[in-house]
């Protein structure tokens, strides 16, 4: 018995420095999959997370993606699922089929659009303290290997591409020329968020001709200057972030085009996107919800302005992320609007009845 007893002392001895090892080893890899401020796991940590548990080889391809950062894809798609859903039948849901096809687009062209703006900027990445870890700056891609994951995005995207009708094809590939040349606006203009713009909003032409075969001009136009406006809101709030580093090497954006004025440059892009939102709105017959979730946007902005510190890295960053609120919000006023429609077509059979009785 004695014996037994210093055997099960023993192991209980042994055991502590075990536990406490592996409860060290769990905290480890909880921080290294939550990196935020204090110890906190970060909002997105489920991209972060799995970019994390990815085999080692292929880390680098997702971040030069920006897997771990989804809210650029988010506001790369968010502007398609706005003209899928005014597009919908009235008293129907958005298709799924493409909002689902065009998801898959969204994350491949902003890794696409990411993989050019790295190739273009691994120069001034390097001088830059948030892009220097960024995969090609860092030296974990080289710049070939950098081009010929690029042909596979590209490849991919062109097979989303062509689910699509012989209209939306041509649409489609005739917003690559924005891809391409955005990141070098920001070398020749002050005005390089105008030309992100351009890009992430083609999506408000490209989900209407996706679904009706061709664009309504008085629907797509006025959906698509709003979204242009949009990026020139968060697009120059992110861009306050850096602009001190680019300042100094010789880099443009609306943020330094703007300085201590940029509240009053945002307020009136806020108008006029409100105004197009409105116009497309009225355009395509939407209803009170619609209508609603547009107030409701210019509550957000205004809110955003005001309280915007352009003089605070993580305010900007904060206020950024808050767009894909605005984002949903439009959607699901869209969604709700369309669904409201139902409600037409029943009193017009009633009263079509009624006349017919008299």
């Amino acid at each position: 018995m004695m014996a037994a007893g210093r055997l099960g002392l023993a192991r209980g001895l042994l055991a502590g420095p075990r536990r406490r090892a592996l409860c060290g080893r769990a905290a480890y890899a909880a921080t290294s999959l939550c990196p935020g401020p204090s110890g906190g796991c970060p909002r997105n940590l489920s991209a972060a997370a799995l970019v994390a548990a990815a085999p080692r080889p292929l880390q680098p391809y997702l971040r030069l993606m920006r897997l771990d950062k989804p809210i650029g894809t988010w506001l790369l798609y968010l502007p398609c699922t706005w003209s899928i859903g005014l597009a919908a039948e009235p008293g129907c849901f958005p298709d799924w089929y493409m909002l689902s096809l065009f998801g898959t687009g969204a994350i491949l062209m902003r890794g696409a659009g990411c993989t050019i703006n790295d190739m273009w900027d691994q120069d001034y990445d390097k001088k830059v303290t948030r892009t220097a870890n960024r995969p090609i700056a860092a030296g974990d891609i080289s710049t070939f290997q950098s081009l010929v994951f690029l042909g596979g995005q590209l490849s991919l995207a062109l097979c989303v591409l062509l689910c699509l009708n012989y209209y939306s094809i041509a649409l489609g590939a005739a917003s690559l020329s924005l891809v391409v040349i955005y990141p070098l606006m920001k070398r020749i203009t002050y005005w390089p968020q105008l030309a992100l713009g351009l890009t992430f909003n083609w999506g408000a032409l490209l989900g209407w001709s996706a679904i009706k075969g061709s664009c309504d001009v008085s629907v797509c136009l006025p959906l698509y200057l709003s979204g242009v406006m949009w990026t020139l809101i968060y697009d120059t709030i992110y861009a306050h972030q850096d602009k001190r580093d680019d300042a100094l090497i010789g880099l443009k954006s609306t943020a330094l085009r703007f300085k201590e004025d940029t509240k009053w440059w945002l307020s009136g892009f806020s108008t006029i996107m409100l105004g197009g939102l409105t116009l497309a709105g009225l355009n395509c017959d939407q209803t009170t919800p619609y209508y609603a979730a547009v107030a409701s946007i210019g509550a957000h902005l205004a809110r955003q302005i005001y309280t915007l510190d352009i003089h605070k890295p993580e305010d900007c960053w904060d206020k950024f992320t808050s767009n894909r609120t605005i984002g949903i919000m439009l959607f699901i006023g869209i969604v709700l609007g369309n669904l409201w429609k139902e409600k037409k077509p029943k009193e017009s059979e009633k009263h079509g009845d009624q006349d017919l009785g008299n």
